[in-house]
């Protein structure tokens, strides 16, 4: 059948092509060999534009700006905006060449490459004369101020084509067509891509810089020109195997007036609407956005040539297109309104599409139909030469949005093409000729057209219009029936007043008819005859309505009267039955709740709307099937996105409760919806890098492999198990590299975090070695701010820098060094212990080498008469010294304060101890001894606390008698070892550059104990004392130890000077002070000697006084304390060391 239409278009066509003649409207860039429009404005991003009337010219002052002219520049040739010195083979013009080429502002023609010739009145300027200068020449047409303002004050015009002057034959029109596109894109017209055209029209269309103009035959009459369907009684003779095309639905000048099409009850031949049109379309050649008139549909048939490429907008999203346009271009709406019913405007899909508008695309290609929907906005462009027919027809469902867009038009002030009301009336006159759906329609919207004119003619009453004049609008023709306010055709009433013969207005606008009072006024509504057509219609529908019970009268009248079976009556009782039975059904359907398909509720709606007869039910069925099928196409809509939200599924879901019917979809959305909530998880555990672990990405997975399978699934399972893999990898990986002996660089480390912080997912590894890495660098930053120090660094921030750095999973570099000194500081303090502490000593290093400032009065509480408790009772509170700074802050104390704080404490001690060793009544009561027992048998005492011990408890079998001072188990607090072992521990230490708390202790210790050396050393040479050597010979008296001596150095004779005594008290509190130290030292000995036996030898010996000698003598004696607080530089000799004590760090 196809072919055969074909074959009828094509020879009709060629008859056509001799005859018809084409008057194009342009578009875009001349051709050369056609004759330029005159006044034709620029063309410039819209293909249509407004055409400028002609108007008297008016002489407007130009603002200019005066300055020097500027140094003359190199003009190029190719610039043509330049002006250029004509030849000398042409004659010269009458007019004087210097006045063509002077400036009208500085009237200078000098620089001639610096004028510029104005495109509309051909004045020159120069460039740098203008307001503001010209840097640069202008691209495209210029045009001098004067023209500029004198176009300005023109009147707005509305925008649209230029009407072409030239008329064309097809065939010349076919050639021209063929040569612009071959020429243009430089190949056969045949081999030109439709991508490439395409892309070519959006570029000039967005483009400035560039013109180019084509020509449309749009919109020609077919009545006038003929059509490419064969027609009855038209120029040309159609054969009679074609007759029959000529009554089918496809050829175009039929559909617009076929029964079911509503525009058939329209009395006059609209042309483009009721009448097709034709297009004779060339490359490049555009119809610019736009809707079909009062919202009709429209089919367009593409006879043959090259593909149309259209661009359509849903009937949904007319409004959002609309908005989208409004605020890309506000300024062209404000001059009109109704822009986009003008075919002028056109824009790029691209953008619309970005602004959320729904865009869909399709060639057109020859043979092929295009329809377009009510309020469907839609443009595109010719992709060469073709040749198209369009028409409009409407079918019953467009009659809602009929009356709706007349309503828009009467907001924009736009012109009907024909009347709705009268449309209406004139299908109401035919009710009886109108099937049940097109008369139900019909029904519906008179009432909503009566309903609306009601209220508005009550409304003018109210208003105090009494006058009333019937009229015959439709003997009137439609520009003399218009609303002058918002150019409505009207119909059914309208206002006039006698001021304004020929005025009128509609109803709604009866404001702005004139100034006159509203009494003067007069309502004109429409004939009666109106009326009765609407009575007329409802009646017929009313009966429709209740057909049923019409056929069950009607058989009961025939069987109460006893009317002789027929075939009529026998008809009607078949129809009454299957509507009965209809009827029967479809109330048990919705009240049972059984399940029906789909197909079997459609195929019952379908049957109901047969019938002869309404029945109540069907229109709660076809609502019902209504509803399905929304919830079908969203269903399915749905169900072919990829991404689709839980919350349209679920409410997709809720809607479906309501129906009783078995719906296919329904298994499909609850598994989308499953596979919808697990992609929401997998996104939001995505979004989230701290939540999506490797445990989430596993139970994720086995989560998806229970899922039915789907697009968005698997590239979602994909993506996981994918980075799943990559994770664990990593995550392996990063911890053998942590794990590795010896450790890796930080450089290599370092390397491996940045190819791990692209992924997303929670690592713990991964973050273990940024963390490591982190710790590292600031490791590293310490220990050289350390090593860079000038002061020797602390031992305790060396050991704790080694023990972080231990910890930190990184080659560190200066930890093998800091490792080697911790080593040896450490090598050395049990050296230094080994050399002072005791066995079994409760003492710590630090408290044994720092001074003893705090001494306990008074006898250790009783614990245990057993010796091996000795060491627990010695147990005294002292100051826990376990930093530097404590050991500083003892130092720095006991410096200044050491000798009174010790030797102070200690004589309260002694002088404690003493008191409680005097003769007394009951000498049981007396408490000594670390037992607490009365004194008995043989006692030791203490010749630094002056306690007494019983022998049995502190000494064991094995001691001997010692020729050195006993010291109790309390005072005694180390192995006190010579300075010799001292001085070899204190070398080394210096040897170490490391500064610890015991190293500080030691040093004033060795300085302490050389001081105090040296002052005895004095006090022995100055006060004449005997030989220490010899002293030291002689073995002290037995009876040394004996309780009953107080006194057990000097004791005081008859005939000694009390110099001696001071001498005494002197010498003991200088062996005191040497008792204290923790160092042995071999004067302690001596001078312990020299207190027991040599002053009592020195005195028998012929030294009984001191009165026989030099007086001198008591001086010295005298001077002996004074003479211990200076000394010189403190050297020590001993053995093969020699050390000077000065402070151990600088």
């Amino acid at each position: 059948m196809r072919a055969e239409v074909d074959a009828l278009v094509e020879q009709s066509l060629t008859h056509l092509s001799e005859e018809l003649l084409i008057n194009p409207s342009g578009c875009v860039k001349t051709e050369p060999g056609t004759e330029p429009c005159e006044n034709r404005p620029n063309l410039r991003r819209r293909i249509g534009s407004f055409v400028a009337k002609p108007e008297p010219e008016k002489e407007i002052p130009i603002l200019v700006k005066q300055e020097p002219i500027e140094p003359v520049f190199e003009a190029d040739e190719n610039k043509s905006r330049y002006k250029k010195k004509p030849s000398l083979d042409v004659p010269p013009p009458a007019v004087s060449v210097v006045d063509l080429y002077i400036c009208l502002v500085c009237g200078s023609g000098s620089d001639e490459d610096r004028l510029l010739l104005c495109d509309g009145c051909d004045d020159s300027y120069h460039t740098f004369c203008l307001i503001p200068p010209l840097n640069d020449v202008p691209k495209g047409d210029w045009r001098c101020p004067k023209c500029l303002a004198q176009e300005c004050s023109k009147p707005q015009e509305a925008f649209g084509f230029e009407q072409a002057y030239r008329d064309y034959s097809l065939r010349a029109f076919g050639e021209m067509a063929d040569s612009f596109k071959s020429d243009y894109f430089n190949m056969p017209v045949h081999m030109v891509p439709t991508e490439l055209v395409e892309k070519e029209f959006w570029r000039l269309v967005s483009t400035i810089e560039e013109d180019v103009t084509v020509e449309y035959g749009a919109d020609i009459a077919s009545k006038e020109f003929g059509s490419g369907f064969p027609i009855r009684n038209g120029r040309f003779k159609v054969s009679e195997k074609d007759e029959m095309y000529l009554k089918c639905g496809w050829n175009l000048n039929n559909m617009a007036m076929m029964d079911p099409s509503v525009l058939t009850h329209v009395t006059a031949d609209i042309c483009g609407m009721t009448l097709p049109w034709l297009y004779v379309g060339m490359c490049f050649s555009s119809f610019c956005w736009h809707i079909e008139d009062h919202w009709s549909y429209s089919i367009n048939y593409l006879h043959w040539g090259e593909p149309k490429t259209w661009y359509g907008a849903p009937g949904f999203a007319a409004e959002q297109l609309e908005a989208v346009m409004k605020k890309l271009a506000p300024e062209l709406f404000q001059i009109q309104p109704d822009l986009l019913h003008q075919l002028v405007t056109i824009m790029n899909p691209n953008t619309l599409m970005s602004h959320g508008v729904p865009i869909y695309r399709t060639n057109q290609c020859a043979g092929e139909f295009v329809i377009t929907f009510p309020r469907a906005y839609h443009s595109g462009f010719n992709q060469g030469f073709n040749f198209a027919e369009a028409v409009n027809f409407c079918t019953v469902d467009w009659m809602a949005l009929g009356r709706q867009c007349v309503d828009h038009y009467r907001l924009l002030h736009r012109y009907c093409v024909f009347s709705h009301d009268e449309m209406i009336c004139q299908m109401a006159s035919k009710a009886n000729s109108l099937d049940v759906v097109l008369a139900s329609a019909v029904q519906k919207d008179m009432k909503d057209m009566i309903r609306e004119e009601q209220d508005l003619r009550d409304k003018v009453h109210k208003m105090g219009v009494l006058h009333c004049e019937q009229a015959e609008y439709n003997l009137l023709q439609d520009d003399e029936r218009q609303c002058a306010k918002c150019r409505t055709t009207c119909y059914l009433s309208a206002i006039t007043c006698p001021c304004s013969p020929g005025r009128l207005v509609c109803l709604h606008h009866i404001q702005d008819l004139c100034s006159c009072s509203l009494t003067n006024y007069t309502l004109k509504p429409h004939t009666l005859l109106v009326v009765k057509h609407c009575a007329c219609v409802i009646n017929y529908c009313d009966r429709l309505s209740s057909g049923l019970s019409v056929f069950r009268s009607l058989i009961n009248k025939s069987e109460l009267k006893m009317f002789p079976d027929n075939d009529l009556l026998r008809q009607l009782r078949l129809v009454t039955q299957d509507a009965e039975k209809c009827s029967s059904v479809a109330q048990h359907e919705r009240g049972t709740q059984s399940q029906l398909t789909v197909e079997e509720l459609r195929s019952f709606v379908r049957q109901l709307y047969n019938l002869p007869c309404s029945l109540p039910q069907a229109p709660k069925l076809k609502e019902l099937l209504n509803c399905i099928e929304d919830f079908q196409q969203h269903s399915e809509k749905l169900l072919a996105d990829e991404t689709t939200s839980t919350a349209e599924i679920q409410s997709l879901l809720d809607v479906s409760f309501d129906f009783d019917v078995e719906l296919p979809e329904l298994p499909l959305l609850r598994e989308r919806l499953v596979q919808a909530r697990w992609l929401e998880g997998v996104q939001q555990a995505s979004t989230q890098r701290s939540t999506l672990t490797l445990e989430t990405m596993r139970r994720l997975i086995d989560q998806g492999v229970g899922l039915t399978p789907h697009p968005s699934v698997e590239k979602a399972m994909a993506r996981l198990q994918e980075l799943l893999t990559v994770s664990e990898h990593w995550e392996d990986k990063i911890s053998s590299l942590l794990k590795a002996r010896p450790p890796l660089s930080i450089e290599a480390l370092s390397e491996t975090a940045e190819k791990v912080a692209g992924i997303p997912a929670y690592l713990p590894n991964c973050l273990m070695l940024k963390d490591s890495i982190s710790r590292a660098r600031e490791w590293l930053q310490e220990a050289e701010a350390l090593q860079d120090e000038d002061s020797i660094p602390l031992f305790y921030n060396l050991s704790d820098m080694v023990i972080r750095g231990q910890d930190i999973p990184v080659q560190l570099g200066p930890l093998k060094q800091l490792e080697s000194q911790v080593a040896e500081v450490q090598a050395w303090k049990e050296s230094a212990a080994k050399t002072f502490l005791m066995k079994n000593s409760h003492f710590t290093l630090l408290e044994v080498l720092c001074p003893r400032w705090e001494v306990e009065a008074g006898s250790p509480k009783r614990k245990s008469k057993k010796a091996k408790d000795v060491t627990q009772h010695s147990k005294k509170k002292m100051v826990k010294l376990d930093c530097l700074s404590d050991v500083e802050k003892a130092l720095s104390e006991t410096k200044a304060s050491v000798r009174l704080q010790e030797m102070g404490a200690l004589s309260s001690l002694r002088a404690a101890n003493e008191s409680k060793l005097l003769p007394t009544a009951d000498c049981m009561d007396l408490k000594v001894c670390v037992c607490q027992n009365p004194p008995m048998g043989a006692m030791l005492q203490c010749e630094l606390c002056r306690d007494a011990f019983h022998s049995v408890c502190v000494r064991a079998s094995s001691d001997s008698r010692s020729a050195q001072a006993w010291l109790c188990p309390h005072c005694r607090r180390s192995e006190k070892p010579s300075l010799d072992k001292v001085l070899p521990l204190l070398a080394s230490l210096q040897r170490i550059q490391v500064r610890l708390p015991e190293g500080d202790a030691l040093h004033y210790l060795v300085e302490r104990t050389v001081s105090w050396q040296q002052r005895a050393r004095q006090v022995s040479s100055s006060c004449g004392l005997p030989d220490l050597e010899e002293s030291f010979a002689t073995p002290p008296s037995p009876d040394g130890k004996v309780i009953g001596c107080t006194h057990y150095f000097l004791h005081e004779q008859p005939g000694v000077c009390c110099a001696a005594a001071d001498l005494s008290v002197e010498l003991e509190e200088l062996m005191v002070e040497g008792l204290l130290l923790q160092v042995s030292l071999p004067e302690i000995t001596q001078l312990y000697h020299v207190l027991l036996n040599g002053l009592r030898t020195h005195h028998t010996n012929g030294r009984t006084s001191l009165q026989d000698d030099d007086p001198s003598d008591c001086d010295k004696l005298k001077q002996c304390n004074s003479q211990r607080k200076s000394s010189p530089q403190k050297v020590c000799e001993h053995a093969s060391y020699q050390i000077h004590l000065i402070p151990l760090y600088s």
